[in-house]
C-alpha cells in the first residue's frame, strides 16, 4: 500500500508519523525497549501533544532478532497468531557502550545509537545487512481514517528480493506491490493461493512479518531503495533472520515457524486422476488403471476428484451411488494392484448436503454477526464454511474423513481454503481479517493430524492448494489452476521456486496444465518436468490426462520418465529427508545453491533437484532450450554428454531427453527397481560417478524408505588414477562412471572395500 506521493509529499488525506530519535532506552540482559518520539525533542514542550512509539527488540532464536513497534498498546488484540514452535526465551544478549546499545544473537547484531537520529542497524560479519532509518519505523492514517503501522528496511545496490509465497509474477520481487491476501486467481495473475509474509534477499538475510492478516508490501516500488511492509493495526512485529547463506536463512526461518513433515516415500511415484469435470465412473477408473499397466507405465496413486461425491452436495463425504455403487469394492481392487488412494475434499458444506442442517443446528458453520449462517452460491449453491476454531466442528468434520480412511483411502486433496469471508463471527472470537489468511492453516492441520493419527508418523500427507506461514509443516502442496500451454508451465515453475524460497519443502503441479487441453508437444514437455519434480500428478479440468490421449510418443515419454523417477527414488528421498530436517526444499532455485554467482540471481526456468541435479525444462515447440551452467564440468545423466561452465548453453532436445545435469564430483545413487518408488534401495544400487576430480571425496547416504535415517552409506575418494570405495552395506552394488553407457564395476554382496582404477 502506497502512502506517499513521490519523495516529498503524502497522498491526499494521508498523515504519517515516523520515529525521529530514541528518547529513552530500557535495556535488560537479553532485550531492550526503545521509546521513539515522532519529532526531535529539543525541550520539554516537545514531549507534549505528540505520539511516542514503543519499539521492543529481542531474540527468539539464535541468528534471529525480533522488532515489535506499537503505537497504542491498549487496542484489542484478537487471534489468531502464527505459532512459532522454534521460539525460545530470550536468545539474545544486550551490550551498552555509552550512547550505543547492541542486541546480539549468534552473529546477528542490532545496533542503536541514542545520540543519532533514528536508525535500527542490522549487521553481521562486519557488514551492515539492512537498516530502518528515516521513515523506517512509523504509523500512518489513511484517507479513510484507517491506522497502519509500517516498517522500511533498506536495500543495497544490486540487492534482490525473493519469496513472499507461491507467486507467479516475476521471480525477483523488486519493483512489485504484493498484498499477503489469499485468493483463488489461478497461476496467470498477481493473486496467490499461498501467501507467506517472509522474504529473503541475496545479502544473506530474510524478514518474517509476524502477522497472519493482510500485509502490504512495497518491494522497491514506493521507495525504490526500501522494502516497505505495513499492516492495518496498532502493532507491527517482524523478525530479521540471518544466514549468511540463503540455505541457512531457510534453516533458521523453518526452525522458527516449523519444519516440513516427511511425506511417505510411496508418494514419489506417479499419480493419475479422474480430472475435474470430465465424465467418469468405476469403469472409467478401472480402464485408466488398466491402460497404464498395459502400456508399462507404473502407477503409484489414483486420485478421485470432486465428482466422487454427488453434484450440488459437496461436501457430504458420501460416494455417488450412481457412478460408484461399490466404493469398498473399487478401493479394494485398486489396492490389490498396489495403488494408494487419494480423495478430493474441501472445507465447504453445500446447502443440499445432508451435513448442512446438522452443522447448522450444532453451531459448526461460520455465522454472520446476526447469528445467521454465512452462505453464498459461488462454487456450491448455498454453501457454508466449517468453523475450525470450534473443536467440536473440527471433530465433526474429521470424523467423516475417518470413516473414509476406514474404507481404504490413504490421503486427501485439501482443495480451496482461500475465499474466506471477513464479515463473519468465529466460534473462538478470532479476528475475521486475520482469519482470512489463517483459515487454511486450521483446515490443513486438522486433516493432516487426522492422517498422522490414523496412518502413523511418516504416512501422513496432503495434496493442498492454499497455505500461509507455517503451512510447510503439512505437505504436499501443488500449484493450483494453470492453463495448458508453455507460458503456464513456466509460470508454474516460477511459483514453485518462489514457494521453496518461502520455507516450503515439497511442491507439485498439474502435469499438462489444468484449464484447457495441452498439445501433444506441451504434454510431453510438461511430463518431463513433472516427473522431475518432488511429486508428480497427471490432472486436468475438462479433459483427461491419460498419456495415450496425446499419442504413442507421449506414452513412451511418460513411461521412460516414470521409470527414471523410480530409479532416482533413493536420491529424491534423501533430498526429502533434508527438507524435513533443514527446511531446504527439494526443488531449489539456482540462487539458493549459487548465491555468489551473479548469473544465478534471476534464473527461474531451471532449478536444482536435490543437491546434485540441474534440471532445465524445455518450454519451446522445437525443443530449443537455453540454460545456465555454473562452474565446473557437468554431465547429462541421460546422455553422458558433458558441458563445462560457467557459461550459457543452447541445445535442442527431442522428447526423450532434456538438460538433466549432474554436478561436478557428484555421485548419484540409482535404485535397481524401476517399477516401484519404494524398494530395498541399497540392494543392487548403482552409484553413478560424474566428473570426479583428483582428490574428490563424497559420502553417499542411501535413505530408509520408511522415515528418517539411512539404510547404507558409501564413501568414495579419488587419488590420482585410483578410486577407493567403502561401504557398510552387505548388499550387491555397482559403480558406473560417466553416463548411462559408461564402464561399470560390480560389487558382489559382502564387498565392503574396493580399490578401482579411475576411470573404471
Amino acid at each position: 500500500m502506497k502512502f506517499t506521493d513521490g519523495y516529498w509529499l503524502m497522498r491526499p488525506g494521508v498523515t504519517a508519523r515516523y520515529a525521529a530519535e530514541v528518547a529513552d532506552l530500557r535495556a535488560g540482559a537479553d532485550r531492550m525497549t526503545l521509546y521513539a518520539p515522532v519529532k526531535p525533542v529539543r525541550g520539554r514542550g516537545d514531549t507534549l501533544n505528540s505520539p511516542l512509539l514503543t519499539v521492543e527488540c529481542w531474540s527468539p532464536a539464535e541468528g534471529v532478532i525480533g522488532v515489535r513497534t506499537t503505537h497504542h498498546a491498549g487496542s484489542v488484540r484478537r487471534g489468531p497468531d502464527f505459532a512459532l514452535p522454534g521460539a525460545v526465551a530470550d536468545a539474545g544478549k544486550v551490550r551498552r557502550d555509552g550512547t550505543v546499545a547492541e542486541l546480539s544473537s549468534g552473529e546477528l547484531t542490532l545496533r542503536v545509537d541514542t545520540a543519532q537520529p533514528w536508525r535500527l542497524e542490522f549487521g553481521a560479519g562486519g557488514r551492515v545487512l539492512t537498516s530502518a532509518g528515516e521513515r523506517g519505523t512509523g504509523f500512518v492514517t489513511d484517507a479513510e481514517g484507517r491506522h497502519h503501522v509500517l516498517a522500511q528496511l533498506a536495500l543495497g545496490v544490486g540487492e534482490s528480493v525473493y519469496g513472499l509465497g507461491e507467486r507467479f509474477t516475476p521471480f525477483v520481487r523488486n519493483g512489485q506491490v504484493v498484498d499477503i491476501w489469499q485468493a483463488d486467481g489461478g497461476t496467470s495473475s498477481e493473486q496467490a493461493y499461498k501467501n507467506v509474509p517472509f522474504h529473503l534477499t541475496n545479502r544473506g538475510y530474510g524478514v518474517f512479518v509476524n502477522h497472519p492478516g493482510r500485509v502490504s508490501y512495497e518491494v522497491g516500488s514506493e521507495a525504490v531503495g526500501q522494502v516497505q511492509f505495513s499492516v492495518e493495526d496498532q502493532t507491527l512485529e517482524y523478525f530479521v533472520v540471518y544466514g549468511p547463506t540463503p540455505k541457512q536463512v531457510l534453516e533458521r526461518y523453518t526452525a522458527l515457524t516449523g519444519r516440513p513433515a516427511l511425506p511417505p516415500a510411496w508418494a514419489l511415484g506417479l499419480w493419475l486422476t479422474t480430472s475435474f469435470t470430465t465424465e467418469y465412473d468405476e469403469a472409467t477408473v478401472m480402464r485408466f488403471v488398466g491402460g497404464m499397466a498395459a502400456r508399462g507405465i507404473p502407477l503409484s496413486v489414483f486420485h478421485f476428484d470432486c465428482f466422487w461425491m454427488r453434484e450440488y452436495q459437496w461436501s457430504d463425504f458420501e460416494w455417488d451411488p450412481e457412478t460408484f455403487p461399490d466404493p469398498a469394492g473399487i478401493l479394494a481392487r485398486l489396492r490389490q494392484q498396489g495403488l494408494r488412494i487419494c480423495l478430493w475434499i474441501n472445507p465447504y458444506i453445500a446447502q443440499k448436503s445432508a451435513l448442512f442442517e446438522e452443522g447448522m443446528r450444532a453451531g459448526y458453520l461460520v455465522r454472520r454477526a446476526d447469528g445467521t449462517v454465512w452462505q453464498w452460491d459461488l462454487w456450491q449453491p448455498g454453501m457454508a464454511l466449517v468453523d475450525f476454531t470450534n473443536p467440536a466442528a473440527r471433530e465433526w468434520y474429521t470424523g467423516r474423513l475417518r470413516q473414509l480412511l476406514g474404507q481404504g483411502v490413504d490421503c486427501f486433496k485439501t482443495d480451496f481454503g482461500e475465499r474466506i469471508p471477513t464479515d463473519v463471527v468465529w466460534h473462538d472470537g478470532s479476528d475475521p481479517e486475520r482469519m482470512h489468511n489463517y483459515y487454511t492453516q486450521l483446515y490443513n492441520r486438522a486433516v493432516f493430524e487426522l492422517l498422522r493419527e490414523v496412518r502413523g508418523e511418516g504416512e501422513a500427507m496432503l495434496f493442498a492448494r492454499s497455505a500461509t506461514a507455517g503451512g510447510q509443516q503439512y505437505p504436499v502442496h501443488w500449484g493450483g489452476d494453470c492453463e495448458s500451454h508453455f507460458n503456464a508451465m513456466a509460470e508454474s515453475l516460477r511459483g514453485g521456486l518462489s514457494l521453496g524460497l518461502s520455507g516450503f519443502g515439497f511442491w507439485s503441479h498439474d502435469i499438462g496444465g489444468f484449464e484447457g487441453t495441452p498439445t501433444p508437444t506441451v504434454f510431453k514437455r510438461w511430463t518431463q518436468f513433472g516427473l522431475l519434480s518432488s511429486h508428480s500428478r497427471l490432472h486436468g479440468s475438462k479433459s483427461y490426462r491419460v498419456p495415450w490421449d496425446f499419442g504413442e510418443e507421449a506414452v513412451a515419454v511418460t513411461r521412460e520418465f516414470t521409470l527414471l523417477k523410480h530409479r532416482l527414488a533413493p536420491y529424491l528421498q534423501r533430498a526429502a529427508q533434508q527438507a524435513h530436517t533443514t527446511g531446504v526444499p527439494v526443488m531449489r532455485a539456482m540462487v539458493l545453491e549459487y548465491p555468489d554467482d551473479p548469473a544465478a540471481a534471476t534464473l527461474d526456468r531451471q532449478y536444482l533437484l536435490g543437491d546434485d541435479l540441474l534440471v532445465a525444462p524445455v518450454f519451446t515447440e522445437d525443443g530449443t532450450v537455453d540454460y545456465y551452467v555454473p562452474e565446473g564440468t557437468w554431465t547429462n545423466l541421460l546422455t553422458g554428454a558433458q558441458v563445462t561452465g560457467p557459461r550459457w548453453v543452447r541445445e535442442q532436445h527431442g522428447f526423450h531427453t532434456l538438460p538433466l545435469l549432474a554436478r561436478p564430483d557428484s555421485v548419484i545413487p540409482l535404485g535397481a527397481d524401476d517399477q516401484h518408488p519404494v524398494s530395498a534401495w541399497a540392494d543392487g544400487v548403482e552409484l553413478r560417478v560424474h566428473a570426479f576430480a583428483d582428490g574428490a571425496e563424497r559420502t553417499v547416504l542411501i535413505p530408509r524408505s520408511d522415515g528418517p535415517g539411512e539404510s547404507a552409506r558409501f564413501r568414495l575418494r579419488r587419488t590420482g588414477d585410483r578410486l577407493h570405495v567403502s561401504t557398510d552395506s552387505p548388499h550387491a552394488w555397482q559403480l558406473r562412471t560417466g553416463g548411462p553407457d559408461g564402464p561399470v564395476h560390480l560389487g558382489p554382496p559382502g564387498t565392503f572395500e574396493a580399490e578401482l582404477p579411475f576411470p573404471v
